[in-house]
C-alpha cells in the first residue's frame, strides 16, 4: 500500500479518537445528570397523582358539571403543549416526539407552547403559532415557569382561544425505554364521558365542588406539566446516554478496524522493502 494511503488512515484513526473521545465525555456528562433527573421525576409523581385524584372525583360529582373545564366544545383549534430538549445528539428522542405531536395535531388549526430549543425551533419550521417562547429553554425551565404557564393555559381555554389542550412529551420507561406520548388535558372528563357510573364522593368542599374544582385545574395543570417535563428531562438524559454509548462502540470498532488495515499495509511495505533490498544485493552479487 501507498505511503500516502497509509498517511489517510493514521489521519482518519486520529479523527476517529477525538470524535470518541468527545462521545465518550458526553455520555458521562449525562450519566451525572441522569441520577438528579430522576430523583425529581420520583418527587413529582406524588403530587401529581394526588392532584389527579382530586380533580377526578370531584368532576365525577354532580356538582362539577356545569364547570367550563368541563364542557365539550366542537373540535376546533387546539393547544398543545410540546417538551423536547434543548440539544440534539440523543437518538430518535427529538424525532419522536415530533411525530407524536404531528399525529396529535393531525392537520389541524393549532398554537402551540414550546418547551425547548428544539421544540422551538420546529414549531417555527411549521408555521405553528407560538402562545409564548417563555419556556424555551428546557434545561432552565423552574417551578415558577410551569406554574406561569399553567395559568396561561387555563386563561386561554377559559377565553375560548382554542377548544382542546393537549400535552405531548416523553415518558420515561426504563434507561433502555422512552415513549413519546400524547395526553389530552382539556376538556377534562366528567361523569357524562365516563360511561359508568361512580358513587358521589362523601368529602365536602367549602365553598362548594364547583369553586375548588375551577380553583384547582390550573394547579392539576401545573402538576401534570411539571411531571411531564420530569419526564422528558429524565428521558433526555437516558436517550443522549445510549446514543453517546453507542456512538462511542461504533468508533472503537472503526478505529480497530482502520488499525488493522494500518498493521497489514505497514507489514506489507516492510515486507517490499526487505524484498527489494535483498534483489539489489543479489544483482550486486551477480
Amino acid at each position: 500500500m501507498a505511503a500516502g494511503s497509509m498517511r489517510e488512515i493514521r489521519t482518519r484513526i486520529r479523527s476517529i479518537s477525538g470524535t470518541r473521545q468527545l462521545t465518550k465525555a458526553m455520555e458521562l456528562v449525562a450519566s451525572s445528570k441522569l441520577r438528579g433527573a430522576l430523583d425529581r421525576v420520583q418527587a413529582s409523581r406524588p403530587y401529581f397523582e394526588l392532584m389527579h385524584s382530586t380533580v377526578t372525583d370531584i368532576a365525577y360529582g354532580a356538582l362539577a358539571v356545569s364547570s367550563p373545564y368541563l364542557q365539550k366544545r366542537e373540535a376546533g383549534r387546539l393547544c398543545c403543549v410540546l417538551i423536547a430538549g434543548d440539544r440534539g445528539l440523543a437518538g430518535g428522542y427529538n424525532a419522536n416526539l415530533f411525530r407524536e405531536a404531528e399525529r396529535c395535531i393531525d392537520e389541524r388549526p393549532a398554537v402551540v407552547l414550546p418547551v425547548g430549543k428544539k421544540a422551538a425551533e420546529y414549531a417555527r419550521r411549521r408555521g405553528w403559532e407560538s402562545l409564548t417562547d417563555a419556556l424555551a429553554a428546557a434545561q432552565e425551565a423552574s417551578v415558577g415557569d410551569c406554574h406561569a404557564a399553567s395559568r396561561l393555559l387555563a386563561q386561554g381555554f377559559l377565553r375560548g382561544d382554542y377548544d382542546e389542550l393537549y400535552l405531548a412529551y416523553t415518558n420515561f420507561v426504563s434507561m433502555l425505554s422512552q415513549n413519546a406520548t400524547s395526553l389530552k388535558l382539556l376538556p377534562l372528563r366528567g361523569r357524562t364521558d365516563a360511561g359508568e357510573e361512580r358513587p358521589d364522593s362523601p368529602i365536602l368542599y367549602e365553598p362548594g365542588a364547583q369553586a375548588v374544582f375551577d380553583a384547582i385545574v390550573p394547579d392539576y395543570l401545573f402538576g401534570v406539566l411539571y411531571g411531564a417535563l420530569c419526564e422528558s428531562r429524565a428521558s433526555e438524559l437516558a436517550a443522549r446516554r445510549t446514543a453517546m454509548d453507542t456512538a462511542s462502540k461504533n468508533a472503537d470498532e472503526m478505529i480497530e478496524s482502520l488499525s488493522l488495515h494500518y498493521n497489514r499495509a505497514r507489514q506489507g511495505a516492510i515486507t517490499q522493502e526487505i524484498t527489494e533490498i535483498a534483489a539489489g544485493a543479489g544483482a550486486q552479487e551477480g
